[in-house]
């Protein structure tokens, strides 16, 4: 079967039937306002790509390529970002709500995250080594056996992170942050 590629081209919700899914390549194109939740996107190969105001909930992304993928305001619940291609992947996400997703396993050195909900996120067994979480929600997020060498914690909220588990040689957190370091413990520390 051979790959039909895009290049160069804008959907949006006015031009939604010339969105295609199956073995396509996507190449500096840009997504805005769609509704893609629940789709197929299995197989698809996106590179240098934005998708701007989109739901991709609980979309399937079986050897999906992510590649220089920049998501802005997005509605991503759901999503198991383990389950696409490893070949490459590079994301960012600025004011996306990626609750109950997960990155396990995903290698992801210098990803931003830039004002995101990230509830229940499992970032197990992940490289997210000098990744930016800049104002984001970490409520019950997952770090078991992840690398945060050099991470910036330092405007993010609501983690508990294992310190004896996960590998944060030189990752930055707030004083008021060092309280999702020491949670395990069962401290109370007060100010």
């Amino acid at each position: 079967m051979e790959r039909i590629y895009i290049e160069d081209q804008d959907f949006g919700s006015k031009n939604i039937p010339d969105f295609k899914t199956g073995y396509i390549t996507y190449d500096n194109c840009s997504f805005t306002d769609l509704d893609l939740s629940g789709s197929n996107l299995c197989d698809i190969y996106f590179m240098d790509c934005k998708f701007n105001s989109c739901n991709i909930s609980n979309a399937k992304l079986q050897k999906t390529a992510l590649r220089n993928i920049s998501f802005k305001n997005c509605k991503m619940m759901g999503l198991l970002f383990d389950d696409c291609d490893e070949f490459l992947f590079e994301a960012g996400f600025e004011n996306c709500i990626l609750n109950f997703s997960s990155f396990a396993k995903r290698k992801m050195k210098n990803t931003r995250f830039i004002n995101c909900m990230l509830t229940e996120v499992n970032f197990s067994m992940a490289d997210l080594t000098n990744a930016f979480f800049d104002k984001c929600d970490l409520s019950g997020a997952i770090f078991e056996h992840t690398t945060l060498e050099k991470a910036d914690f330092r405007t993010a909220y609501n983690y508990s992170i294992n310190v004896e588990i996960n590998k944060l040689k030189n990752a930055r957190f707030s004083l008021q942050g060092v309280t999702g370091l020491l949670e395990k413990y069962n401290i109370i520390i007060e100010v």
